[in-house]
């Protein structure tokens, strides 16, 4: 009997230290999570996979007094190429079609004439009458020094001398015109073709040519244009027109897609037109394979001097009746575990426009360092809300 009584006494003490360990580890528990901020969410590599979690700065956009407007994308003159035949001929060979890259001094086609033969005759003949009318020339004069030769025999010798420079360089000229180089020139390589070359690097846009075609020098044979040399021509109301300047920078769209392209007015019409509209003219700045002249675009033309410091929209979260974004605050580690900190900041939001709202920040705020959470912000203020389940464990 007092033996039952002491293993009796011995287990209700095991039971006691057992519940005063288990309120031990609850209140230690609490205590650590006590020693999180309220600012402070803490999540895990894992979690900040899952809940899509991406950081970026703080950006300079102007969302107030911003211009919307519509207009197309064109080819400066600079980047668009009309390609002919300067003389003519028939086509031997072409292998392009419309779309296919080009670079600048790519072969475009072969081109056979009769009269290609003609002028390196010419030139070949009268590059050796020239030769002989210079000879001459240079004997006559030394003839005339020492009084052998008359004066007008020596008028006559220099009158054919000139005239045959003046030919051979004529034809030196329309040699250069068909893409012949006359130094290359000899008796021995004379041709009866031509190659047609690119004179800018590009995309065809159009293919005039077949093979065994005749084509006069007013046809234009390929049409070359370089997307890298594109601008926009934008359409404004006459209202407006003191509202754009030179160097604006302009956001726009095509195709009704999401993705922002980037302009910088480079100038403006000097004249109304009888709609009471007038062009801004806009070089894009970015390259983007979408972009094709004659494309319809909507623009933003944002306003000098009103630029606020902004971020995309989903990055700022509501929260009992006031704003706030996340911010990057550092990695630990706890427990061989490691975790980042995202720290929460009030602030006031301002204008919303294309995406952008206005921040208003707190004095003090570093924007060149910060790291915001731009997107999956409201997955960090739903860890928020559930600190218990998503901080450290």
């Amino acid at each position: 009997m007092k033996k039952n009584r002491i293993i009796s006494i011995a287990f209700i003490i095991s039971i006691i230290f057992l519940v005063l360990s288990c309120k031990s580890g609850k209140k230690a528990n609490e205590e650590k999570k006590e020693n999180i901020p309220e600012d402070i969410v803490e999540m895990r590599d894992d979690q900040i996979k899952l809940a899509n979690i991406e950081t970026g700065q703080i950006e300079m956009h102007s969302l107030s007094g911003t211009l919307k407007v519509n207009g197309i994308v064109a080819v400066s003159p600079q980047g668009l190429a009309n390609v002919c035949a300067p003389m003519g001929g028939y086509i031997k060979t072409t292998t392009l079609m419309q779309g296919n890259a080009v670079t600048k001094g790519q072969t475009l086609a072969i081109i056979e004439n009769q009269e290609f033969i003609n002028i390196q005759q010419s030139f070949l003949e009268a590059k050796i009458k020239l030769e002989y009318a210079e000879a001459e020339y240079k004997r006559h004069s030394e003839l005339y020094k020492d009084d052998v030769y008359s004066e007008k025999n020596l008028q006559q010798v220099t009158a054919d001398y000139k005239t045959l420079k003046t030919q051979v360089k004529a034809l030196e000229q329309k040699l250069a015109l068909i893409g012949i180089n006359p130094v290359n020139l000899n008796e021995n390589n004379i041709s009866r073709s031509i190659i047609l070359t690119s004179p800018i690097t590009g995309y065809i846009k159009t293919v005039n040519v077949n093979i065994g075609k005749f084509v006069s020098p007013s046809d234009v044979l390929f049409e070359i244009v370089n997307k890298d040399k594109l601008f926009l021509e934008l359409t404004l109301f006459e209202k407006d027109a003191d509202k754009v300047t030179e160097n604006q920078n302009i956001r726009f769209f095509i195709n009704n897609e999401k993705e922002q392209h980037e302009a910088v007015v480079s100038h403006t019409s000097k004249s109304v037109n009888a709609d009471k509209t007038y062009k801004v003219y806009a070089n894009v700045t970015d390259i983007c394979k979408n972009i094709m002249p004659g494309m319809f675009v909507n623009a933003v033309i944002e306003s000098e001097g009103n630029k606020v410091t902004s971020l995309p929209s989903e990055a700022i979260v509501s929260f009992n009746d006031k704003d706030y974004i996340f911010i990057f605050d550092k990695n630990k580690e706890e427990n061989g575990k490691p975790f980042t900190e995202y720290k929460l900041i009030q602030v006031h939001k301002g204008v919303t426009d294309n995406g952008y709202t206005e921040v208003i920040l707190p004095a003090g705020f570093n924007i060149n360092a910060a790291k915001v959470v731009i997107k999956g912000a409201y997955n960090l203020l739903s860890a928020k809300k559930n600190a218990g389940e998503m901080s450290c464990g």
